[in-house]
C-alpha cells in the first residue's frame, strides 16, 4: 500500500531518479492556514547535500502545491503537492541493473512484481519520503493550531557514541543547532567526526532516533488495534532503514519490578498527571496527557564505497564495488521525517477522536 492513515491519509508517489515526487492528502480539515514556507522549511531539513556528511546529490527539494488550497487557507479537497527531481543520475546505476546490492530491496522487489526500478533504488529509495515531510509539515499546522501540539526529533546515538538530552526541554533550535542534529554539545562534534571517518573509510554507520510529541491531548487512540502506540510504530516501522522501535521505557522496562514501572498518579491543581512516564505517553493505548516519547533504530546506510560479495540476477557470485552518491549515516536527515510521521499519525487520531463528538 502506498496510503498512510484513516481521516487524514496520505498517498505518496514518484521514485528516487524519476521526473518528481509526491503526495496527495486526502481528509484534510478546510479552513487551516498554511504556511508553504513551513513546509518547504521542513523540506529542507530533509534535502540532500546539506554538507560533506550527508550525499553530495544536490536537489532543492522546491514544494509545489498543486490543488487543496486557496488564498493560504486549505478547501478541504484533496492537496496534492510536487518536488521535481533536478540532479538525478540515473545512468550512474546501469551498472547495478543486473545485481542485487546487499541490504537493499533489490532481490525482494525482483521477486514479487517480477520488475523493479533498479535507477538508485526506485520506489524503495529514501527519496520517497519527501511526501512524507510534505504532508507532515502540514499536519504540524494543524496540530499546532488546533491543540498547540509540538512534535520533536533528535539524534540520540551515533554507532557506540550516545548523547544525553532532557526530552522535557529540549529545543527545535537545540538541535539544528548541531551539524549532525544532535542536542548534546559535548557529544555532538564527536558524532560528526566518528560519521565523517566512516566517510572517509567508505563505510557507513547506524543509529538512533529519539522523539518526542508534547502537549498531546489525552484520549487519542484507538483499541485494540488501532492503538496510539501501534500505529506510531507502523509509521515509524514503515521508513526505510529502520530496524527497530520502543516507546517508554521499551525494553529497559524488562529490569524493572512492576512497583518501579507503574507510573503513579496525582493531581495538579486538577489535572491528572503521572509521576513517571515510563508508559511512555500511552496507557492502553490511548494517549494519557503526558509527552509522548520514543525511540527508532537505524541501521548502517546500505550503499557503502567497499567490496562486498553478491549475486546478479542469474545467481552469479560477482564482487561489488559501489560509488555514487550516498549518506555515510541516515540519521543526520531523519529527524524531519520522524517528525512528520509522528504528526501524521497524530492528526489522525485527534481528527478521529473529535468524530466521536
Amino acid at each position: 500500500m502506498n496510503t498512510f492513515g484513516h481521516l487524514f491519509r496520505i498517498t505518496t508517489w514518484g521514485e528516487s531518479h524519476g521526473g518528481a515526487v509526491g503526495v496527495v492528502i486526502d481528509g484534510c480539515p478546510p479552513q487551516i492556514d498554511i504556511d508553504i514556507s513551513a513546509i518547504q522549511y521542513e523540506l529542507n531539513r530533509r534535502r540532500p547535500g546539506q554538507s560533506h556528511l550527508t550525499t553530495p546529490r544536490q536537489e532543492e527539494d522546491a514544494v509545489e502545491i498543486l490543488s487543496g488550497v486557496f488564498e493560504g487557507k486549505t478547501l478541504g479537497t484533496p492537496i496534492s503537492m510536487l518536488v521535481w527531481n533536478k540532479d538525478a543520475r540515473p545512468d550512474a546505476y546501469n551498472h547495478l541493473k543486473d545485481l542485487y546490492r546487499p541490504s537493499h530491496a533489490d532481490y525482494t522487489y525482483q521477486q514479487k512484481y517480477g520488475i523493479r526500478n533498479w535507477q538508485g533504488g526506485g520506489r524503495a529509495s529514501a527519496r520517497e519520503t519527501i511526501g512524507r515531510v510534505a504532508a507532515g509539515a502540514i499536519a504540524k499546522q494543524i496540530l499546532r493550531e488546533r491543540c498547540e501540539t509540538e512534535t520533536l526529533a533528535f539524534v540520540k546515538q551515533i554507532h557506540t557514541l550516545e548523547a544525553t538530552v532532557n526530552t522535557d526541554t529540549v529545543t527545535h533550535d537545540d538541535i539544528e543547532a548541531s551539524p549532525v542534529r544532535c542536542p548534546d554539545p559535548i557529544v555532538s562534534p564527536k558524532m560528526a567526526e566518528r560519521i565523517d571517518q566512516a566517510r572517509r573509510d567508505r563505510d557507513s554507520l547506524g543509529g538512533i532516533i529519539e522523539s518526542v510529541a508534547r502537549n498531546v491531548p489525552v484520549g487519542l487512540g484507538e483499541p485494540v488495534f488501532d492503538k496510539l502506540k501501534a500505529d506510531l510504530a507502523k509509521a515509524m516501522m514503515s521508513l526505510p532503514a529502520t530496524m527497530g522501535f520502543q516507546i517508554g521505557s521499551g525494553f529497559d522496562g524488562i529490569t524493572m519490578t512492576g512497583s518501579e514501572h507503574n507510573d503513579a498518579f496525582y493531581n495538579e491543581t486538577g489535572q491528572i498527571r503521572t509521576r513517571t512516564n515510563n508508559s511512555g505517553g500511552t496507557q492502553g493505548g490511548i494517549s494519557n496527557g503526558e509527552n509522548i516519547v520514543f525511540k527508532i533504530a537505524f541501521k548502517p546506510t546500505a550503499t557503502i564505497g567497499k567490496p562486498q560479495q553478491t549475486v546478479d540476477m542469474d545467481g552469479n557470485e560477482v564482487t561489488l564495488e559501489a560509488s555514487g552518491r550516498h549518506d555515510p549515516c541516515v540519521l543526520i536527515r531523519a529527524p524531519a521525517i520522524v517528525e512528520a510521521m509522528s504528526a501524521l499519525v497524530l492528526t489522525d487520531h485527534l481528527l478521529r477522536q473529535n468524530a466521536k463528538a
